[in-house]
């Protein structure tokens, strides 16, 4: 029996991983969760290091899976302390344990490691974090491949997927402002949306299909090592996704374009993760956004339909 432990499945990565890997009738899976520990995950802090080395010792993965994170720039800008933790410190615990138990791990990051500057950004690239977050990940990966040598590192961008609130996505925490811009009344100003920034917007649930393809490997013994990178290929601004969010919705927005970065956290501009190492390896899956974006809503439709009753 191959053994996953999903560490942080309550997330938006977690649960989509979690959901695909029920798809594999000869595997086991374990997960665990923080705050929303749900009724079929554990709960443990993975800022605690004796709970994590018991609870891989007592579970006994083949593979260990790192979801979870914190994952909001302005909160790791304000609070180095706790990025650190959670990104830097307990992936270090993992990945001790792991390397003991003899179990791969791989651990999740993202394209703010690099500045944006040049992109597109192989994996093999110098990066260079304009904030905390992209710190905190870039140590995070360090901690991970200094602890041990048999784990991977999995960069990502933006992501969206199946939610429990409009917030939990960087992509759906602009449609309140979608659906509010749709029911003001004539005259009112419009929804200032950046448009700026150029973010490659990736469905959870193709990331945990290539975590899948990737945890087959590892199952055939053909485990991948060192950093890999995934993406979507379709380019957009936050405005941009916008208008194609008010689309989906079907309600008329009124929005405005906003030029030159805005946000008190720096962000980079354009960090486009190169795939080609995954691609090599026949790893990968794309969902068009307009698709995964219906999805998204047909699976909440009480959340759309309250977005049109507003409008």
């Amino acid at each position: 029996m191959f053994k996953v432990a999903v560490i942080g499945a309550s997330g938006l990565v977690g649960r989509a991983l979690v959901e695909e890997l029920a798809q594999q009738a000869d595997w086991q899976v374990v997960s665990t969760g923080f705050r929303r520990a749900g009724p079929h995950s554990i709960t443990l802090d993975i800022r605690d290091a004796a709970a994590v080395k018991q609870f891989v010792e007592r579970e006994a993965p083949n593979a260990i899976v790192i979801a979870a994170a914190e994952r909001r720039p302005d909160i790791c800008e304000h609070n180095p302390a706790l990025a650190r933790a959670l990104n830097v410190d307990a992936v270090r615990s993992v990945a001790e344990a792991a390397k003991q138990r003899g179990a791969w791990v791989l651990s999740i990051s993202t394209d703010y490691v690099f500045d944006g500057a040049h992109p597109p950004y192989r994996y093999d690239a110098q990066p260079s974090p304009l904030n905390a977050y992209g710190r905190s990940k870039l140590d995070g990966e360090r901690a991970l491949t200094e602890t041990t040598d048999f784990g991977c590192v999995l960069r990502l961008p933006l992501l969206y997927g199946p939610i429990v609130d409009w917030a939990e996505s960087a992509v759906t925490s602009l449609v309140p402002a979608i659906a509010a811009s749709a029911s003001a009344s004539p005259g009112t100003k419009a929804a200032v949306m950046d448009a700026w920034a150029i973010r490659y917007p990736t469905f959870t649930p193709d990331v945990a299909y290539v975590i899948r393809q990737m945890l087959e490997r590892h199952a055939r013994g053909e485990a991948i090592r060192g950093i890999v990178q995934w993406s979507g290929d379709e380019p957009m601004t936050k405005y941009e996704i916008a208008i194609r969010l008010a689309g989906a919705l079907r309600v008329e927005a009124r929005l405005t374009p906003q030029h030159t970065p805005t946000d008190a956290t720096p962000r980079p501009h354009n960090c486009h993760l190169d795939s080609s190492r995954l691609e090599a390896l026949g790893i990968g899956r794309r969902t068009p956004f307009d698709t995964a974006i219906r999805q998204v809503l047909e699976k909440f439709p009480w959340l759309a339909s309250d977005v049109r009753n507003t409008a």
